[in-house]
């Protein structure tokens, strides 16, 4: 007669499961030729695929900020930021590159004035002791449409996101 054992697996939550529902972002670093990186987000998981690629996963809801940048011989040629929500298993999302499946695109911009506007501002949310992740989805739409129309951006304040927090609050 065999004792049958209980399945072990049944007990734990599905790895499987929690993984499907990431959005994943590849990075690449190439010295002095192609840069990928994460400027912020709460990084759930990361895979090194080679030495100069790796794979960072973040989880739904998570808002992030992913540059990348590009050069030859004679200097940069291409820049860029995506600012991003990384959606639920089902809801719509936006397709962005080395971004899979996509996320809820919030900014995205590219050339160096630009994209230079925008870390400066995410520099300014920080300084306001804000970390970026919890700064208003509202307020980097707001920041792509100021960039993008060449207008100067209203400041992050304290008072804003402590507005946003009651704002969330009542969602939940």
């Amino acid at each position: 007669m065999t004792v049958s054992r209980p399945d072990r697996r049944a007990r734990v939550a599905d790895p499987h499961a929690v993984r499907g529902a990431m959005t994943d972002v590849e990075l690449i670093w190439i010295a002095q030729r192609l840069e990928h990186r994460i400027r912020f987000g709460r990084i759930a998981g990361e895979r090194i695929v080679t030495p100069r690629t790796r794979i960072v996963s973040f989880l739904p809801g998570a808002i992030f900020a992913f540059t990348r940048w590009s050069s030859n011989d004679y200097g940069t040629v291409h820049s860029r930021i995506d600012i991003l929500r990384a959606t639920s298993p089902g809801e719509a999302y936006t397709t962005a590159p080395f971004v899979r499946p996509g996320g809820e695109l919030l900014l995205s911009l590219q050339g160096s004035p630009k994209v230079a506007a925008a870390l400066a501002a995410i520099d300014a949310v920080e300084a306001a002791g804000v970390d970026p992740c919890d700064a208003a989805p509202d307020h980097w739409r707001h920041l792509h449409n100021r960039i993008s129309a060449g207008e100067a951006a209203r400041p992050y304040t304290a008072e804003r996101h402590a507005a946003w927090l009651k704002r969330k609050a009542l969602d939940q």
